[in-house]
């Protein structure tokens, strides 16, 4: 990869992949943290962008760049655990500075299904839009919607609280 601009004046592949991770880091990270929870979702977004690095020619030139690196992540951050199906953590608590949320909630996001548990963090943690999150994971509008309800009324229900 060059790292300046060429006689042409063009950007640098370099430039582009910083301007790339600049535009995206944080929203590919939330939503990997939405899989995931705090520590591995970070992770798997280190891995994702280090992968992007690495094939940064390919990556340039995809419709949905970031969409595709939520998915590298998601799948390198499963490989690498023999439990793939281990529930996220979310930490809250004093030795976190985010505490964000109701410390009960932390278990009830972890019992929502993926999809459900990345639509609710997304659109009502991370106030993502529907579309912004219906582009990032591939799915339609309604999906995302869906998801969302579904995992806000099962919130909802664990914590005992009518809408």
């Amino acid at each position: 990869m060059t790292s300046r601009s060429d006689e042409t004046g063009s950007v640098s592949s370099s430039d582009g992949f910083e301007a790339f991770v600049v535009a995206h880091e944080r929203r590919l990270r939330q939503a990997l943290t939405a899989v995931f929870g705090v520590d591995r979702g970070r992770e798997a977004a280190a891995e994702a962008l280090a992968w992007a690095w690495e094939h940064w020619d390919r990556v340039a030139g995809m419709a949905n760049p970031a969409g595709y690196l939520f998915v590298v992540g998601r799948d390198r951050q499963r490989r690498r655990f023999s439990n793939r199906f281990a529930k996220p953590v979310f930490d809250v608590g004093p030795d976190h500075p985010e505490p964000w949320c109701e410390p009960g909630l932390a278990v009830l996001l972890a019992r929502l299904s993926d999809r459900e548990r990345v639509a609710v963090l997304l659109v009502n943690g991370f106030e993502w839009s529907l579309a912004e999150v219906a582009e990032l994971l591939g799915v339609s509008k309604s999906t995302v919607q869906t998801h969302a309800e579904r995992g806000m009324a099962k919130l909802r229900a664990g914590m005992g609280v009518t809408a």
